[in-house]
């Protein structure tokens, strides 16, 4: 057994330890992890088993379930939180009921053998936050063209020339023909030659001039040196800004529906 003020955990218990250590982990909110063989019976909206196989059951300190395989990353079985959870022993087994009440639905889970059971008080206040992927910062320039730069107008997206897609297209206030090149994250060199790739086919199609911007949270030093070179532009356009401006927009949406 391993032990710290946190973390409990225990190799090969025998089946009482087990119960002890599961029910004490239940009642103080702990969360749990058991290794062992085992199979399990769901009966709700439908009714399911799960064959024995060495199986890793994850218990969340908010009552929520997970029986995982040892591949794959979804789990087989699983409970939402708010369960009631109580370990117990039948016959040489360890039994572990995760029943939830509206709608009625139990999952039952069975171990004849546990390699390892761990018992954790973590602590978890972390904000998590999620911002725009490229696509969804091209949504926002489209939305809110001023990202980009006042009076920018978008004509199209995604627009197909020789050397790949024009990721926004448009023009600023002075009526010049504006290609914009999206990246999520600190731009390279890389991306200033794929911008500069399109700028020349634009010129010779349209025999007039054409404006090149790299949208990006960052630029690496080579690649801001090799862009002024070219005659381009970089602007900074920060994906949680992005996200910010989708935001809005859905909250838009929902309070005109109502």
């Amino acid at each position: 057994m391993f032990k710290d003020r946190r973390i409990v955990t225990y190799e090969n218990p025998d089946i009482d330890e087990a119960v002890n250590r599961l029910n004490e982990a239940f009642n103080e909110k702990r969360a749990v992890i058991i290794v062992g063989n085992c199979w399990v019976d769901y009966h709700g909206r439908a009714s399911s088993r799960l064959e024995p196989g060495e199986r890793i059951v994850i218990v969340k300190e908010d009552g929520a379930v997970l029986v995982h395989r040892s591949r794959g990353y979804e789990p087989v079985n699983w409970q939402p939180s708010g369960c009631i959870l109580q370990a117990f022993k039948e016959e040489d087994k360890l039994v572990i009921k995760a029943v939830k009440r509206i709608p009625h639905e139990v999952v039952t889970m069975f171990f004849n053998k546990i390699h390892f059971l761990s018992t954790f008080r973590l602590m978890d206040e972390g904000e998590f936050s999620l911002y725009a992927s490229e696509e969804d910062m091209q949504k926002a320039i489209l939305m809110e063209p001023s990202l980009i730069e006042d009076g920018f107008k978008p004509i199209d997206y995604e627009k197909r020339v020789k050397p790949g897609f024009i990721d926004v297209y448009g023009v600023d206030k002075s009526g010049r023909i504006v290609v914009v090149e999206i990246k999520r994250r600190t731009a390279g060199r890389e991306a200033v030659l794929q911008l500069a790739k399109y700028i020349e086919t634009l010129r010779r199609e349209l025999g007039r001039e054409v404006r090149g911007i790299l949208a990006a949270p960052d630029i690496s030093k080579d690649a801001r040196q090799l862009l002024l070179s070219l005659g381009l532009d970089f602007k900074r356009v920060d994906p949680k800004k992005c996200s910010e401006v989708l935001r809005r927009k859905e909250e838009r949406k929902i309070v005109d529906f109502f």
